[in-house]
Formats: C-alpha cells, sequence, structure tokens
C-alpha cells in the first residue's frame, strides 16, 4: 500500500470533520501508564471544545485515571475506500460540576449518544455519570490517500 497523497485540514475542515461525527477514542495517561477508551461526545464549533458523558463504576481504572486529572487525546477517524481521515486533539479534560451547567452546555451533552447500560455487568445503581468538557490545546486533522493496488 503506497501514500498517494497526504493533505493537512484547515480549521474549518477539523470543525466541520468533528461536528459530523459522535464517537472517538480517549486516552488519558498518568505517570507511565496510558489508557484508552471509545467515547462519544458532542462538539460545539465556537469554543471548539468537546461535551462527553463518562459511565465508571467507583473503584474502576477509569475513575483513577479520571481522578488524577490526566492529559488527554481524542483521536476520532474515519475509513472510505482508500481515503483515511482522522482529527487529534490535545489537552485537558475537566468534570463538569452540575452547578455550572447553562442551557447551552446542556445542548451540548444532548448531542453525545447515552452511555449504554446493558453493556455493564454491574447494575445501574452501581454506576457513576459524570459530565466532562474537552479543552483542546492544539486540533489538528488529516487525510491520506492510498493505493492499495500497489502491492
Amino acid at each position: 500500500m503506497t501514500t498517494n497523497s497526504e493533505t493537512e485540514m484547515s480549521a474549518a475542515e477539523v470543525d466541520a470533520f468533528l461536528s459530523r461525527h459522535e464517537t472517538g477514542v480517549l486516552s488519558l495517561a498518568r505517570d507511565e501508564t496510558p489508557y484508552a477508551i471509545p467515547i462519544s461526545y458532542g462538539f460545539d464549533t465556537d469554543s471548539r471544545d468537546a461535551f462527553l458523558r463518562l459511565v465508571s463504576t467507583p473503584d474502576s481504572e477509569k475513575r483513577e485515571f479520571l481522578g488524577s486529572d490526566p492529559r488527554a487525546r481524542v483521536v476520532v477517524y474515519e475509513e472510505s475506500g482508500d481515503e483515511y481521515s482522522s482529527v487529534v486533539g490535545v489537552g485537558r479534560l475537566h468534570r463538569v460540576d452540575l452547578d455550572e451547567l447553562t442551557p447551552e452546555t446542556i445542548a451540548q451533552y444532548g448531542e453525545t449518544r447515552r452511555p449504554l447500560f446493558e453493556i455493564w455487568a454491574d447494575g445501574k445503581s452501581d454506576l457513576d455519570i459524570d459530565l466532562y468538557r474537552f479543552t483542546p490545546d492544539r486540533l489538528t486533522g488529516r487525510t491520506v490517500v492510498v493505493d492499495r493496488d500497489d502491492a
């Protein structure tokens, strides 16, 4: 497989890409230990922030990472034929207290898919659902076109 072209996305293209998707991967790091999970999100093109609802159990590894105020990366990608596109955001994940919610932020969380409780072994009463805002210091995107016939 040979790369035919690689193009950096403009800020407007990055925003459009993040706006039309709902899912990605959230990666956190603490010391030398990485942690990555699939997420759903809502994206605000004005602030360029992503809004997440994260579900965990009180003693989960996810809760440990979230409690350590980690640096974060959000990766969203797609594949269409011979074209691959991805956006990477690097920044901080901030827990949002219910007292801080405004009608505007509530609308952003409404864009995220609800967590699928059916996939959890624990009962709903054992799950913590917290709201987070991902504020990127940097958002970059690229599109790569490959030649699959080149072997």
